[in-house]
């Protein structure tokens, strides 16, 4: 089947699915997925955009309000995770993952789905050493700190897919796993992106969880976003027994949305002919989020997930045959995930903005129905219930003087050394926010009440490419115009040799190989934002 994948699409839902139109219309090709790998931005409402990390000058509506109000639906079924530039009380009331428009499903915290026989993971958020070991502990309204601590990975959600034994088809994440680059082009890398050169040469550069993951889940396909660069690598896993068959990933990063390009890929995933065209649970992921249901912590205290150390009475919990044959018949083996789509929150009307409109803390149906499905804790229901036994006790406002500082401390223990989820240099794509001071007062939001302009395909179409099998990238520097010969045609076939239909389409955009000069900055958030005026700008 053919699975189009996205980088950072920051909620402009509209013109990612006219680029597919465009994509049908010009080479009669149509995926029967869509994933996009974070910073999708569901902004239902003004409430969502104070509840979004960025400056107030880039809170716009955008267009996926249309999309949850019914007035459109998504043409081809999308699935996504988490970036760094969320609506965070939105994605916050489904942290097992659901529906946030009829067609368009967020795989939670962490979450495996299947389609078509597909298996499909991922992880949400950016890593960040110091809230790694914290539990999920933020809600609505948040602070300075908690609006970015929120969207933090957590290593509850690295323990559970750690459990997963069976196969992964594809995984998703949105900061890259630290050290992929060293299996890709590296040379092409830094000459389009110089300012990652001091991370990529101390090896700080991405996500140390997701690397871990990577290590551990060995997908065949790994889908990453974040830095607003196209990298694609070949990761060949080493075996653990002569017995075990060998194990390679490949890898692909994308751009962010338009009119950058590289924004947008198909490629070709073998499935299941036989297998419904229904989003589905994974019983075995259903199983390991029961065994693991204990562990759910809602404190901002941190601690260890359980391990081998002697300090821990059980530290396996992978799920054996038996506990998923028991889910397969909780749900009489019926698997498709129901399409219990409910509005929890106001919709945004153009023609009566609501600046002032408060987030609130909602407790979404869907996960109430999850949950009680499969006898598991509602998150936002412990967290609610916790804030009112403060509140009883009076313990409020002391709880909220003894808040750490989500920027962490240098003596905070944690399991890796650093604290990086991108990069620590200069970035003339990203956009800057003082992590300890707060960027600007959370009240204040910018509405646009007329976000919408038809897209000029002529100025701004995607580079969109109809992927073979193979995108193997080699790590062998040397060998920079094979590989640039790769980037070129999308894969190991010459252009030549491709018929009309699968030719890459002409790049249109502006050059990305200038920089300033690397420079420190004291703290920021790490963020790659889809804002035009930020290209034209140091």
């Amino acid at each position: 089947m053919k699975v189009a994948v996205a980088g950072c699409c920051h909620g402009a839902l509209d013109k990612m699915y006219e680029t597919l139109e465009l994509l049908q219309r010009r080479h009669n090709v149509w995926p029967d997925l869509l994933l996009c790998c974070g910073d999708f931005q569901a902004v239902r409402n003004e409430a969502d955009l104070r509840c979004m990390a960025v400056p107030a000058k880039y809170r716009h509506m955008q267009t996926f309000y249309r999309y949850y109000s019914g007035e459109k639906k998504a043409p081809v079924l999308t699935v996504f995770i988490g970036g760094n530039h969320e609506a965070s009380n939105h994605l916050q009331e489904l942290p097992y993952g659901g529906w946030v428009a009829p067609n368009i499903y967020y795989l939670g915290y962490a979450g495996v789905v299947r389609f078509r026989g597909v298996r499909i993971g991922g992880i949400s958020g950016i890593f960040k050493s110091h809230d790694y070991r914290k539990g999920h502990f933020e809600c609505p309204p948040y602070n300075q700190q908690t609006i970015r601590s929120a969207y933090h990975v957590r290593n509850i959600e690295v323990f559970k897919l750690k459990q997963l034994k069976r196969p992964i088809d594809i995984f998703m994440s949105h900061d890259w796993p630290r050290s992929i680059y060293h299996y890709g082009n590296k040379k092409q890398l830094l000459r389009m992106k110089s300012f990652f050169r001091q991370e990529v040469e101390s090896n700080t550069l991405g996500s140390p969880a997701a690397s871990e993951l990577l290590q551990h889940l060995k997908p065949t396909y790994w889908f990453s976003a974040h830095l607003h660069v196209k990298f694609a690598a070949f990761m060949q896993h080493e075996t653990n027994s002569k017995e075990e068959l060998p194990k390679a990933t490949k890898f692909l990063a994308l751009d962010k949305c338009l009119p950058h390009r590289d924004f947008l890929q198909i490629i070709d995933v073998e499935h299941d002919p036989n297998a419904g065209d229904s989003l589905e649970y994974d019983a075995e992921w259903i199983a390991i989020l029961k065994a693991t249901n204990s562990l759910v912590n809602v404190t901002q205290n941190s601690w260890n997930m359980p391990e081998n150390n002697g300090l821990h009475a059980k530290w396996d919990y992978s799920v054996t045959e038996e506990a998923i044959k028991e889910v397969l018949e909780e749900l009489n083996h019926d698997l498709k995930i129901p399409c219990n789509f409910t509005l929890t929150a106001a919709c945004y009307d153009p023609s009566k903005p609501q600046k002032n409109m408060e987030p609130v803390h909602t407790i979404n149906p869907q996960t109430t129905e999850f949950c009680a499905q499969f006898g598991l804790t509602d998150i936002n229901d412990r967290i609610q219930q916790a804030k009112e036994e403060s509140s009883g006790r009076g313990e409020c406002e002391e709880e909220e003087e003894e808040e750490m500082d989500s920027t962490g401390s240098a003596e905070e223990p944690s399991e890796y050394n650093t604290d990086n989820s991108g990069l620590s240099s200069f970035n003339p794509d990203e956009i800057m926010l003082d992590e300890e001071g707060g960027d600007e007062d959370l009240s204040t939001c910018s509405v646009d009440p007329s976000p919408d302009h038809p897209p000029e395909f002529s100025a701004s179409f995607s580079d969109i490419r109809v992927m073979p099998d193979s995108m193997a990238v080699s790590s062998d520097d040397a060998t920079d115009s094979n590989n640039e010969e790769l980037e070129r045609s999308g894969g190991s076939r010459q252009g030549e040799e491709r018929s009309p239909t699968e030719r890459a389409l002409k790049r249109i955009g502006a050059d990305e190989n200038g920089n300033s000069g690397i420079k420190k900055i004291k703290r920021r958030n790490q963020a790659i934002y889809a804002a035009e005026d930020e290209d034209k700008t140091d």
